[in-house]
């Protein structure tokens, strides 16, 4: 690997972890970046993958004073998410990339409808008179989880607004709260999609390294910067980046 692709792929990492971080859609940064220096699409992806596991683990240590009396419904969620990044993993390396690619946009501007009117579904859900709800969401919440979980093992970009888009709607909990548990849901995810690729996959071993470097750099600075935005910033960053996410999917 050469200098300048080091420092270029390296920058990217930095990007694609305080991205992930604060919202998610750092693939969107490092995924184009190995493509342009002509890895094949699925070693860019699978080497990908496997160097943002830091930068998730640094985000989610970043947020970890939000992590606190959440230990329950983590662990929860935790489940659907390992089960859903083994079952994307595996996808990834039986079906066309195009399956998933058909069905993203759609997603992704689902998540960011759910975002920016989680305040008044939350107001409509508390009103109804159908008793306590459940304060995880229940079983919609968890299969949610779990759908998101398949898509972050099989590709991974805009995960992140997915899983808020899903807390939002459905959960009841201040939005940073929420943004820390999807930090380390997002750990869980890439990390066992990681460990499959690592021993069944194609990998470029210097790519993954560099995105590691700066997705764990990233993730500790985006931590540090998402965690004082308020919960308006951080809803208009979560739609502006679905938005764009959704775009470059569409285009490219």
């Amino acid at each position: 690997m050469e200098a300048l692709e080091a420092v270029a792929i390296g920058a990217a990492g930095v990007v694609a972890g305080g991205m992930n971080a604060v919202v998610g859609s750092g693939t969107l940064v490092t995924f184009p970046t190995l493509l342009a220096f002509g890895y094949p699409p699925v070693v860019a992806n699978v080497s990908n993958n496997i160097g943002l596991v830091p930068g998730s683990m640094s985000a989610a240590y970043g947020y970890r004073r939000e992590l606190r009396g959440q230990r329950g419904r983590i662990l929860r969620f935790a489940v659907a998410s390992l089960i859903g990044g083994l079952t994307g993993s595996l996808l990834l390396l039986k079906l066309p990339e195009s399956a998933f690619d058909a069905v993203l946009p759609v997603l992704i501007l689902t998540a960011c409808v759910l975002v920016l009117l989680q305040p008044r579904l939350n107001r409509w859900l508390s009103n109804r008179k159908r008793g306590p709800r459940h304060k995880d969401g229940g079983v919609p919440v968890w299969c949610g989880v779990l759908g998101t979980g398949v898509y972050g093992g099989y590709f991974g970009a805009a995960q992140g607004v997915l899983m808020m888009g899903i807390f939002g709607a459905f959960l009841d909990e201040d939005l940073q709260r929420l943004n820390a548990v999807k930090n380390v849901l997002g750990s869980v995810v890439n990390g066992v999609a990681a460990v499959v690729f690592i021993i069944v996959a194609d990998v470029s071993w210097a790519a993954a390294a560099v995105v590691a470097t700066g997705a764990t750099i990233g993730g500790l600075i985006g931590a540090r910067i998402g965690r004082k935005l308020s919960p308006t910033v951080l809803r208009g960053i979560i739609v502006a980046v679905g938005l764009t996410a959704s775009v470059v999917v569409i285009v490219r």
